[in-house]
């Protein structure tokens, strides 16, 4: 029988024939003490608050299963990217001299023969630059200062190719592991040729330079990322770790070819403190089932490091793979395709185009906002308004639909994630000048709602888009940001009459925190005047059903659908 070490090698071969699954990470020694990596991380205590290398604010609560950046409030790094080379210094990793021997030592010594040695290396390219500036503006940025963004891009890129230089000449790891999320578990963050246009490039060079080295390049990202992944194979990756279900594994595996190995499946909706074993190990037959006949496949939780939140989880989704590789299973090559959702390409700068004239001057303005052309749509606005249209038609005829307009074409992916934050600045600038004007019935919102990240995440890029579409589809949102409270979600719903308490949650371990939002409105005798909206990346239907809340969307888009119909029935 080969051993993990063999095991993995084999699979990195187009013709490999590996002799069983691996398990999870048993084929790796991951490293993430070695002086670099203590260095830079080593603030990230639980309970606290603190300042990373570059200056970042670091915010780890005692409850919290992770840090999180901190940029909002006056404290990012780099709050102007025109002017980025005046907060932005690279930590000082040259000093990081002592104690290579011992830490090489020693993780040799725990892989032995059967294991290869992983070196670690923490927020990639993209995710430094929003740890540095915010994700907002991260995304916009690329829109308004591309030349600013491509210099901090390179500046990023040839401190990590001098990070990993190190990592290799002291540590001699077999293989990187590096981090870099480019989406959420449904569609990038930004269109494929906005990613292949800012990001693609820098990492040709950082993988080409670990593959022309002799080490094994591991880019982990768990994340939609289909769209990218034969650009991420041409680039050097060699594994990709934390493939999210949603990706379609089999159809990927028949379109790489062996080309790209996948390391993931096991998502994180089973990873909570209710799952029963059972449950468990037959969500975990189900994956391997479905995507070990296609080969170069190791099944794993889709972290970025060993271990599930909480450990049962792990020991049976272990005995499920004990179990199939116990049991005679032939490779299979030819799998039927299992589709998702059409995606229709579009341009990146013209996602939400028409093929229709604009020359209504509602219609302009719609199109205007959809594209995120702030100075024109003012320039409309104005015309408008002296063409004597109302202020009201002009929010309801022109500003929402064309919010709703970009919604649908988020939902399909023909948008993303900056076109959105731009129009969202957008609507906040054509709102500036129409609201003054507005007055009594004419001034009205659909309703009100108050939003926000549940106890214990600090997560808000979710919840941020939620809010963004519902403003623009005429819902007063009342934003009460991440960590919050069921107590706090319902004084707030009861004192401002929010007719909507909409509820977000990036982690499984917070979302028993929305089963006691829906307890607490009846406790407070309001569950009858509050619809409640839960959402996030480990939310479902079904569990949306158990607990008792109303409504669950897949995207920002349909939540705000949903709202407005829920207002106006109310």
């Amino acid at each position: 029988m080969m051993t993990p070490r063999e095991l993995f090698l084999e699979l990195l071969k187009p013709d490999g024939q590996p002799d069983r699954q691996l398990c999870q990470y048993e084929a790796l020694h991951m490293c993430l003490n070695d002086p670099i990596n203590t260095y830079l991380r080593g603030n990230r205590k639980r309970g606290t608050v603190s300042k990373d290398r570059w200056g970042t604010t670091i915010s780890f609560p005692a409850d919290a299963p992770g840090p999180m950046p901190v940029t909002a409030d006056g404290l990012a790094v780099c709050p102007d990217v025109t002017h980025w080379r005046d907060t932005v210094h690279a930590p000082d990793i040259d000093s990081c001299t002592e104690g290579w021997d011992e830490c090489r030592r020693l993780a040799r010594a725990a892989c032995g023969q059967e294991k290869l040695l992983a070196g670690f290396m923490g927020t990639g390219i993209f995710e430094q630059c929003h740890f540095l500036m915010g994700f907002e503006d991260t995304l916009t940025n690329l829109y308004e200062h591309p030349d600013e963004m491509r210099q901090l891009i390179e500046y990023i890129t040839e401190y990590r190719l001098r990070y990993v230089q190190l990592l290799i000449d002291r540590l001699q790891p077999d293989v990187i592991l590096s981090h870099d999320d480019w989406g959420t578990k449904d569609a990038l963050f930004m269109h494929p040729d906005m990613w292949r246009e800012f990001f693609k490039e820098p990492y040709r060079r950082f993988y080409g330079y670990i593959r022309s080295r002799g080490v094994i390049a591991i880019h982990h990202a768990d994340s939609y990322l289909a769209p990218i992944v034969e650009d991420m194979a041409e680039i050097g990756i060699q594994v990709w770790q934390g493939v999210l279900p949603e990706n379609d594994i089999p159809s990927l595996q028949r379109q790489l070819n062996g080309r790209l190995v996948l390391m993931g499946g096991m998502g994180a909706a089973i990873d909570r403190a209710d799952a029963a074993p059972e449950e468990i190990y037959d969500y975990a037959m189900s994956t391997l089932r479905t995507c070990c006949p296609g080969g170069h496949y190791i099944p794993s939780i889709t972290y970025g490091l060993p271990g599930a939140v909480y450990p049962h989880v792990d020991e049976h989704i272990d005995r499920a793979i004990a179990d199939y590789n116990s049991r005679l299973h032939v490779r299979r090559f030819c799998l039927p395709p299992v589709p998702r959702r059409v995606r229709t390409a579009a341009p990146v700068r013209m996602a939400a185009a028409s093929g229709e004239p604009e020359t209504d001057i509602l219609t302009q303005i719609a199109g205007a906002l959809a594209r995120g052309q702030q100075k024109k749509l003012l320039t409309l606005c104005r015309q408008a308004l002296a063409q004597g249209v109302a202020p009201q038609d002009i929010l309801s005829g022109g500003l929402i639909q064309g919010m709703n307009r970009l919604g649908e074409d988020f939902s399909a992916n023909r948008a993303f994630v900056p076109e959105m934050l731009m129009a969202a600045r957008c609507m906040t600038a054509a709102l500036a000048e129409l609201k003054p004007l507005m007055t009594g019935e004419a001034g009205r919102t659909v309703g009100r709602a108050c939003i926000g990240t549940v106890r214990g995440d600090m997560h808000d890029i979710g919840k941020n888009l939620v809010k963004i579409m519902l403003e623009g589809s005429g819902v007063e949102v009342v934003d009460l940001g991440v960590d919050v409270t069921p107590e706090q979600f319902v004084e707030t719903a009861q004192r401002e009459r929010c007719g909507i308490i909409a509820c977000s949650s990036l982690l499984t371990t917070t979302m028993q925190e929305m089963r006691r939002v829906v307890a607490l409105t009846e406790e407070k005798g309001i569950r009858d005047r509050v619809k409640i909206f839960v959402g996030g990346a480990p939310i479902s239907q079904s569990f949306c059903d158990e607990i008792g809340a109303d409504v669950y969307t897949e995207d920002a888009a349909a939540a705000a659908r949903a709202a407005v119909e829920a207002l106006n029935r109310a």
